[in-house]
């Protein structure tokens, strides 16, 4: 077996064991810039119903099942299954909601970086923030102050934050919940993002920007789609009234495509 392919071995079991790989490690760089390695990962991976989730505006790679296998996978009782990591629903709800506190604002911020005022002709040019300089933490005495309501109350919030951190999904530092390995990875922006936006967490959302730091560009329409069909959509909240914690369930159910 050549090095190359046992590089891809080990780097698939990585992805395994770890659910998460930085894209700084050598094997992730070299899953970026090489073509070959890239093909390879991508044909063993698929040939375990898996695919490779490499986002740009993430700092970590994952794996996730193919969209072929998922049928298969969570169809097979009478029941969707809503994901493999045992949360509850409120959990699910919760993440849902955490993504979009904190992953669209931060994707909106990548999207309207610019070159700086010294009219730096390659500015645009320049690598994407990395998620430490454009993602914000929210506060957990602001979670529940703003939301525990809708996500089940201040008990099973704090359950759930705890599960969520164990997943990888998020970090707790100092009484302030921060981005995960996995949360940006969590779901296909393009897919989720319009149906949090136009559904009943945007409702929830509207008028809770205070849930972040200060970050008065986070209400702001973003720039076009780009070319990336996992990165494109949009990052403002309609301005109206609050939805009941069903109508909240309810839209996390819709974005995640689970049943009742």
């Amino acid at each position: 077996m050549s090095e190359g392919v046992d590089e891809v071995a080990r780097l698939i079991a990585m992805l395994l064991a770890q659910r998460a790989v930085a894209r700084t490690h050598p094997l992730a760089l070299r899953a970026q810039i090489d073509l070959d390695f890239r093909g390879e990962l991508e044909r063993r991976l698929a040939a375990a119903g898996l695919r490779l989730l490499a986002n740009p505006f993430a700092d970590h790679l994952a794996v996730a099942l193919t969209f072929e296998t998922e049928q298969a996978v969570f169809g097979q009782g009478t029941a969707w299954l809503n994901n493999n990591f045992g949360l509850p629903r409120d959990g699910v709800a919760l993440l849902v909601l955490l993504w979009a506190l904190i992953i669209l604002p931060k994707r909106e911020r990548q999207w309207s970086r610019q070159p700086d005022e010294q009219g730096d002709m390659f500015g645009a040019a320049k690598p994407l923030p990395v998620a430490a300089d454009a993602a914000r933490g929210i506060a957990e005495a602001t979670l529940l102050s703003d939301y525990a309501q809708a996500v089940g109350g201040k008990m099973r919030i704090h359950v759930n934050l705890g599960i969520l951190a164990r997943l990888g999904f998020i970090e707790r530092r100092n009484k302030v919940i921060h981005e995960g390995p996995l949360l940006d990875l969590a779901f296909d922006y393009e897919q989720i993002a319009p149906r949090i936006i136009n559904g009943a967490l945007a409702d929830l959302l509207a008028g809770k920007s205070t849930a972040g730091t200060p970050a008065p560009d986070e209400a702001t329409a973003p720039p076009a789609n780009p070319a990336n069909r996992s990165d494109g959509g949009q990052a403002a909240v309609a301005n109206t009234l609050s939805p009941s914690t069903d109508a909240l369930v309810k839209a996390a159910a819709d974005a995640l495509n689970f049943d009742d």
